[in-house]
């Protein structure tokens, strides 16, 4: 109740409590500004925070884009190949032996390809696992950048899909044929990238530096090569590695008739290419790719997964699909063919995989 003889007008009432609340505002807008744009800095705009480009939420990539990168990974490193090659600074040296008792070289080649290569595809896909034949250097690591374009031919035949990162293994051949390039026989080298999705070859790439050409396949996916339709069963062709060409022909010709092609040539990635449709002059062409020995799996990878692509097979000589994870090397040989009934020219090999092993 007010004080005897003061009466409090009811508007004079409204006026006091508007003025008491333009202080309150006056006070506190302030502070609840500054709460309110440290809130919105602090949160994720809507969808999350940005992801890098090739992975997703969840740690996953992209198939498509890690194709993009691996095309461009191996024309990179296909520069170095061909700049150090025509520049004759190869500086060659035994790096060991195989285990058939061969120097295995390395050059300058080798090592500049490695490096561009395995930078451009770490700094596009971190989370990913790459294997390369040769030991990265990290003093002396590089800063490749992607600029996140799609080729149009991939993006015309190949759709987006993600893996989970810790699923996929990417081996690098930076130089394929090393043997052959000190020798300068061009047409043997090739530089290739190969993605391994739970030990299964599902893109394969395959350049030659010295032609700029460049073959690439991804399996469910598309490719830009085709297979070869004809076949000659009364004179087959296989191709064999150079330094193994004696070891197999006694057997390849008891196995397919005498008049059986025998073809020695360098370098994997070239062998597999002599199995294809390739637009290439200085390709040969052959049915069957033979190999008797072990061999390294980053040698063999990307042609395993363009093949496979394509509906051909590669596989051990005693029919066994090999995994790309673990060990690098593969102990039991291979065969490799496309548009052949493979089991049949397995069953014809028995004597062959003896040799596998040594």
């Amino acid at each position: 109740m007010a004080p005897m003889g003061i009466r409090l007008s009811p508007l004079g009432m409204a006026v006091f409590c508007l003025l008491g609340l333009g202080v309150l505002y006056h006070l506190y807008s302030g502070f609840l500004a500054g709460r309110f744009a440290f809130f919105m800095l602090s949160e994720p705009a809507a969808g999350g925070p940005e992801t890098p480009h090739g992975s997703a939420p969840g740690g996953a990539v992209d198939l498509r884009e890690l194709l993009a990168v691996s095309v461009l990974a191996a024309v990179r490193g296909g520069e170095e190949v061909k700049r150090v090659r025509e520049g004759n600074v190869l500086n060659a040296k035994a790096k060991g032996k195989t285990r058939e008792g061969a120097e295995e070289q390395l050059t300058t080649g080798d090592l500049l390809s490695n490096r561009r290569m395995f930078y451009l595809l770490k700094g596009a896909f971190p989370a990913v696992q790459i294997n390369s034949e040769e030991r990265v250097d990290t003093a002396d690591q590089e800063t490749v950048s992607w600029d996140h374009s799609i080729p149009e031919d991939i993006k015309q035949k190949i759709q987006p899909k993600e893996v989970p990162a810790e699923s996929v293994t990417v081996w690098i051949d930076p130089l394929d044929a090393t043997q052959e390039y000190t020798e300068d026989l061009r047409q043997y080298v090739t530089t290739m990238v190969c993605v391994a999705v739970n030990g299964k070859p599902v893109i394969g790439v395959i350049h030659k530096p010295f032609s700029s050409y460049t073959a690439w396949a991804m399996v469910d996916g598309g490719s830009n090569v085709k297979a070869r339709s004809s076949y000659n069963e009364k004179t087959p062709r296989i191709i064999v590695s150079r330094s193994h060409a004696g070891k197999v022909e006694q057997v390849a010709r008891q196995t397919f008739g005498n008049k059986t092609v025998i073809i020695p040539a360098g370098g994997a990635g070239y062998k597999v290419l002599a199995l294809l449709d390739v637009p290439e002059k200085n390709q040969e062409e052959a049915d069957v790719y033979i190999h008797v020995t072990y061999i390294k799996k980053w040698d063999i990878c990307a042609g395993n997964a363009v093949l496979r692509a394509l509906g051909g097979h590669m596989t051990t000589l005693t029919g066994e699909e090999i995994s790309y994870t673990g060990s690098d090397g593969n102990e039991g040989g291979l065969i490799a063919s496309i548009n052949m009934n493979h089991k049949a020219l397995i069953e014809k090999l028995p004597d062959l995989e003896k040799t596998s092993h040594k």
